[in-house]
């Protein structure tokens, strides 16, 4: 590489310091005695607060999920959908803080599998050198972790979308930490993982975070059940502009998950930030355009969509491949994440936020981008693995691609059989069902499950035929000129208001044909070669 001579009167040059003092080594497990010694010798006090102030970008894309997800649903459950992920952290911090991070991180379990309890209630973390990286202390790191598996959960949250009990919900979360999430990540972190010794590739998440969550919600969905079709017809976003609110969080947290997993203020963290970025940009240009091709309109969802799915892809390749294999990875994604919206209609599985599309499979995209894109210089950058760790093809690591598709293999494999057994054996505990009924589905889950709605006025949908008409006379309180039963558009819909079963003298215009994808135009496009098959 040519050098060439900095500007007379700029001296750049100059010794890294890093932490104060090299650790000791006196006591590995809670790094000394905080009584007699400064524990803080031992780290950079730029690395510590840039981790610090990374798990709180982090935080900020729990309340994004929400919004994005509220934004994605219908009015009468939108605030249900913020409720849940916000209630999911509150389930994680206790849950990581009992047991997770142990059964995740512990050093001194040695299975490969799983870790054990030597950190239950984070007893025996505090300042010696986290299992992650020696440039932060365990408590740090252990705090860091945290936001991760507190991020994965509200994602999968997502699955309960529209027809789905919170209780229950929260319950499964709980469990899945335990048993999908935390054997996930200690697979592929813990220092005694299997797929760690293995030489897996997964810098940010892509097997415990993205697989984790795209494979637990496909398999909650399906014990869910679909969505009553009946009730979807008109069906779309109902507000646009929550979902990209939604979106920028989950952007900005992102720089925070990604970046923050060099685990210190270096150039890696720098590289993660910017090969984020490329996917990120590069996944929304190729998602939107292809929904443009099909409308010849531009869509502001199809943009978050895009930008959610090259974030996923990032998540496990933005420490490890360069800038360039961001950029080819970020068209990829976009354009494969696009089509993998479609499965689940092949599949009659109702993931209703696309959380296996978008994160499934775009966290799958990554882990395989590594093997063909990971550069030893980039893994370098951060100044602790200089040397240490191999990059993929670009390197002639012809090994590594089928190192990273085990790893895929197992983690969605795992991550969707104990998912499903989980939600399956939750929802025949006594008051513990999955499921809201059908008159629910039908008022909303905003006021089935919170009594609390989003708005400040009682759900207006879409189907509906008419408004009270205005008068000019002052309405004399009991007074109704149009009964509540006759504003449904739908025939079911007024039926179940009037108690009757919405199966018995269904009409034309009862919706039962509807599939329920009116407002996602790949939906609709598959609809109508489906229909052209079957008239051929």
């Amino acid at each position: 590489m040519t050098s060439y001579p900095a500007p007379v009167g700029f001296a750049p040059s100059y010794a890294w310091i890093g932490a104060p003092t090299t650790f000791n080594g006196t006591n590995n497990i809670t790094g000394g005695d905080s009584t007699k010694d400064n524990l803080n010798q031992w780290y950079s006090p730029g690395d510590q607060a840039y981790i610090i102030v990374a798990s709180a970008m982090v935080v900020v894309m729990i309340p994004g999920l929400g919004f994005l997800y509220s934004g994605l649903a219908r009015r009468k459950s939108a605030l249900t959908m913020i409720w849940v992920c916000m209630a999911s952290f509150s389930v994680i911090t206790f849950q990581w803080y009992l047991w997770g991070y142990s059964l995740a991180f512990s050093a001194q379990g040695t299975s490969g599998f799983i870790g054990n309890l030597k950190h239950f209630g984070l007893t025996n973390t505090l300042g010696a050198p986290s299992p992650g990286s020696p440039l932060i202390p365990e408590l740090l790191y252990a705090f860091y972790q945290l936001q991760f598996c507190a991020t994965t959960a509200a994602i999968t949250a997502g699955a309960i979308a529209e027809r789905g009990r919170v209780l229950p919900m929260l319950v499964f979360l709980f469990a899945w930490a335990t048993l999908v999430y935390c054997p996930i990540a200690c697979w592929g972190w813990n220092i005694n993982g299997w797929g760690f010794k293995y030489g897996v590739l997964d810098y940010a998440g892509g097997g415990p975070v993205e697989i984790g969550s795209g494979m637990s919600a496909l398999a909650y969905s399906l014990v869910l059940g679909k969505r009553q079709e009946r009730m979807m017809a008109n069906f779309r976003p109902h507000n646009v502009s929550l979902i990209v609110l939604g979106t920028v969080f989950l952007w900005f947290g992102w720089l925070g998950f990604n970046g923050g997993s060099a685990f210190g203020a270096n150039l890696r963290a720098v590289q993660a930030c910017w090969n984020t970025n490329l996917t990120a940009m590069f996944a929304a240009a190729a998602w939107t355009i292809l929904d443009w091709r099909l409308a010849k309109k531009w869509s502001m969802v199809g943009w978050c969509s895009g930008t959610i799915s090259g974030l996923v892809a990032a998540t496990p390749a933005s420490g490890y491949c360069t800038a360039w294999g961001s950029v080819v990875l970020g068209v990829v994604t976009g354009v494969v994440c696009n089509y993998a919206t479609k499965i689940k209609y092949w599949i009659q599985i109702d993931d209703a936020m696309d959380v296996f599309a978008e994160h499934g499979v775009a966290g799958i995209l990554g882990l395989l981008a590594n093997a063909l894109f990971g550069a030893t210089y980039i893994i370098g950058l951060d100044g602790v693995n200089t040397g240490i760790l191999t990059g993929g093809w670009i390197d002639h690591n012809w090994r590594q691609l089928y190192v990273q598709i085990a790893y895929i293999l197992a983690a969605t494999g795992w991550a969707f059989v104990i998912s499903l057994g989980l939600a399956f054996g939750i929802n025949y505990i006594p008051g513990l069902h999955l499921r809201a009924s059908e008159d629910a589905e039908l008022i909303g889950m905003d006021d089935d499950q919170l009594g609390e709605f989003a708005y400040d006025y009682v759900e207006v949908r879409r189907d509906y035929l008419a408004w009270t008409p205005a008068s000019a006379e002052p309405r004399r309180e009991g007074d109704m000129d149009m009964p509540m039963h006759d504003r449904h558009g739908i025939s079911a819909q007024r039926e179940m208001l009037m108690g009757k079963d919405p199966n018995e003298n269904s009409s034309q215009d009862s919706g039962e044909k509807h599939t329920g994808i009116g407002g996602d135009r790949h939906g609709m496009k598959y609809e109508e070669r489906e229909k052209e098959k079957h008239n051929h």
